[in-house]
């Protein structure tokens, strides 16, 4: 199953990538150096299919549908629980594989969802 593990922002980090400077040990050169090493293990087992990390809000917009009419509303966008820092997609076995993995990400802060992305047989074969 393959499934996406998002990263929640919080009005302090949207937008901010890590400083390797930082003597924090999420951030800067030991905590970069700790997400590499999660990385090369991800890949290593076959989990890791993608990783990314999200512009800010602000560089952004929504598109909102109503029936035929559609709303584009610009970022920045005000409620940080919505908003979306970067996020992994991975292949594991199950949701509880994921959740293991995403326990032992070195990070000593922050919010992460895990969700099962649906697998729609034929459906990518017959795209354009």
């Amino acid at each position: 199953m393959r499934v996406i593990v998002l990263a929640k922002s919080s009005p302090e980090s949207e937008g901010v990538m890590p400083d390797p400077q930082s003597t924090e040990s999420t951030e800067g050169m030991e905590g970069m150096e700790a997400m590499g090493r999660f990385h090369e293990e991800l890949v290593a087992a076959g989990v890791l299919l993608a990783t990314g990390r999200l512009h800010p809000s602000s560089a952004g917009a929504r598109v909102r549908f109503d029936g035929s009419s559609r709303t584009v509303v610009d970022g920045p966008f005000t409620e940080a629980k919505e908003l979306v820092a970067g996020y992994w997609i991975w292949q594991v076995r199950s949701l509880d594989e994921g959740i293991e993995w995403l326990k032992r990400a070195p990070f000593d802060g922050g919010e992460f969802e895990i969700r099962q992305i649906f697998e729609m047989p034929g459906y990518m074969e017959s795209a354009p």
